[in-house]
């Protein structure tokens, strides 16, 4: 079985987007803009990611159910993005790159961030064999 990183080269991919599904996070965490922008930074440190800009953090949704903090974040390579609901204590992240990083990584450093108590991971090699 290949790995990821082998996939990535080896298919000529564009990029390499990460989906991060997590279930049950501390609620004091998601419901904090600044502790969602420490997320952010480490997160870029650990996957060796150049921030580009300020990291947006806007909380919106009359809708109980998509009430919460929504983010974005360029990154140089591409983006980082996430929606925190409030009413489940779930949250959705997403991130973009043309520069390889292990998905596995950014799974594991986020489940304990926000200390999910369950997560799913996908990730999707984008352009793959178009490069």
């Amino acid at each position: 079985m290949q790995t990821p990183e082998k996939e990535f080269y080896e298919s000529k991919t564009w990029g390499l987007l990460t989906s991060v599904d997590l279930f049950g996070c501390n609620p004091q965490t998601i419901r904090d803009a600044e502790a969602i922008k420490r997320y952010v930074r480490e997160l870029c440190q650990l996957i060796d990611m150049k921030l580009f800009g300020e990291t947006q953090v806007v909380h919106f949704g009359q809708e109980e159910k998509v009430a919460g903090y929504s983010m974005v974040q360029l990154i140089e390579t591409s983006l980082i993005s996430a929606h925190f609901t409030n009413k489940n204590n779930n949250a959705y992240v997403d991130v973009f790159s043309c520069k390889y990083y292990d998905p596995s990584a950014v799974a594991e450093f986020t489940k304990k961030f926000f200390e999910a108590k369950e997560i799913k991971m996908h990730y999707l090699l984008r352009g793959e064999g178009k490069a």
